[in-house]
């Protein structure tokens, strides 16, 4: 195989890209418009600190303990399909159903039948988060071979995904706004289905429109209910042999703790700006909660991304990676300087420097896991992108499960009190606001140190399709 076919086998169409984008798109707007809604089980309905840590964390740790088995199954299908559309279809049906069901709540119902039957709903949610996105994830990875358009592929996909945190935050306004709900609560419940259904439908385009071959003559593990407890111990065995790659250990572990340290302050936003900023006046607060989340998403779409993808190009994945977290670390001591009451428009200035942490991490990690799984390749003889993704994403799911815990614990341990006038309660706010600047900056930080010797150059990467060119050649 020469040098030219080798590039125009690795290149993929712009089409191809952008079906796997609005698939990112669904996979962002669902858990970017949750964690908005989730406020509501809080500040209106009434449910206490550690409801909200139960569903936050439960059902994420349901769907994330899936993952290893869905990957399995997505490795191992045989189907004139292939071996993800069918699955990526499928769950986008169900988390559009589960989505609308789980935000019919009525405060009338009273806060312990609210908690059992949001718990259960967020079950059959995250079953269908998990059936879709295991699959989903592999497909963006099996996409090409080549070290650069993996970075393209991923850093397009994040682009369009990222519309979905520009668009979330608009519903504060919405929610909160007399004229359009009359209350919160009510607004959840009818907004639900305006976002479910979009949302269901950008799930399912990856499975209509990226090409995927038949495997229905492929050697495969055997899916049956006969080999299920072969098939969980070769699940343990893959995981086994994924973590002897050192790369990819560093890889969960720098996402787990950025992904961890920014989501749990993330839930907190809403309490820093309105009780920090506006003395807990929700109204007065207008635009300033959606501001903060549009405008930093603005800036992951328009500054962060590209400068991130040009970034990889010139400096290398793991130079690209230290650079934007460390440009992040900047932007949260600038937030803690500039969050004063009364002048709200100061926190725009951190903004920019904040959104390089979250902003970068999947466009760069996404891209280097694709990289991991060719070693896995040449280790093993098989191709497993099912598995590595769903290890991958275990790390992102029970460390967003995680973090929707420890924000509970937070408000549970600076005493904070949504029904006390701010006067009254003043440490508890700042307590609020520390954490909001200085968690996360400890989780970056720590990332970083584990990246430090992260290995997988370009060159190690193209040395490493080259000898998978060979050995298929062979075959």
């Amino acid at each position: 195989m020469n040098s030219q076919t080798n590039f125009v086998k690795s290149r993929v169409s712009i089409g191809q890209k952008i079906a796997f984008g609005v698939g990112m798109f669904a996979n962002q707007m669902f858990p970017a418009i949750l964690g908005i809604f989730m406020i509501v089980l809080i500040q209106d309905l009434k449910f206490a600190g550690w409801m909200w840590s139960l569903v936050f964390l439960f059902p994420r740790i349901f769907d994330a303990f899936l993952d290893p088995l869905m990957g399995f199954i997505s490795d191992n299908t045989k189907s004139k399909w292939g071996r993800r559309r069918q699955y990526v279809l499928i769950g986008g049906v169900i988390m559009g159903i589960a989505y609308i069901f789980m935000w019919q709540l009525y405060a009338t119902d009273g806060v312990e039948y609210n908690f059992w039957y949001f718990f259960l709903w967020s079950l059959v949610f995250y079953l269908g988060l998990t059936i879709f996105s295991v699959p989903y994830v592999a497909m963006g990875y099996e996409m090409s071979d080549d070290f650069h358009e993996r970075t393209n592929i991923m850093a397009i996909s994040q682009w369009i995904g990222q519309w979905a945190w520009v668009i979330a935050p608009l519903f504060w306004i919405i929610m909160y706004d007399p004229s359009w709900f009359p209350s919160a609560d009510v607004a959840v419940r009818e907004l639900a289905i305006w976002v479910a259904i979009p949302c269901a439908i950008c799930a399912i385009v990856p499975a209509i429109f990226i090409k995927s071959k038949s495997t229905l003559e492929e050697d495969y593990e055997p899916l049956n209910s006969v080999n299920i407890g072969s098939s969980l111990i070769k699940i343990y065995q893959s995981f086994g042999e994924a973590f002897k790659i050192k790369d990819f250990r560093k890889l969960c572990g720098a996402t787990f703790l950025i992904f961890n340290a920014f989501n749990t302050v993330a839930a907190l936003t809403f309490f820093v700006i309105v009780y920090k900023l506006f003395n807990g006046d929700v109204e007065a607060s207008g635009i300033w909660v959606s501001m903060f989340g549009c405008l930093g998403a603005l800036g992951t779409t328009f500054i962060v991304i590209p400068s991130v993808a040009w970034m990889s190009k010139k400096f290398g994945k793991k130079k690209a990676f230290m650079l934007s977290q460390s440009i992040s670390l900047v932007g949260y001591v600038m937030l803690y300087f500039l969050f004063i009451p009364g002048k709200p428009w100061m926190y725009i200035i951190a903004l920019p420097f904040f959104s390089f942490g979250i902003g970068s991490l999947f466009t760069i990690m996404m891209s280097m896991t694709a990289d991991v799984i060719d070693i896995d390749e040449i280790n093993t003889g098989k191709r497993r992108e099912g598995i590595f993704g769903a290890i991958y994403w275990l790390m992102v799911k029970v460390g967003f499960g995680i973090a929707g815990a420890l924000s509970g614990v937070i408000i549970t341990f600076v005493g904070f009190n949504p029904d006390l006038a701010t006067i009254d309660q003043q440490s508890a706010v700042d307590g609020i606001h520390k954490f909001f600047c200085f968690f996360p900056m400890a989780g970056t930080i720590l990332a970083m140190l584990v990246m430090r010797d992260y290995s997988i150059t370009e060159e190690k990467a193209n040395e490493v399709t080259k000898a998978l060119e060979k050995v298929k050649s062979k075959k």
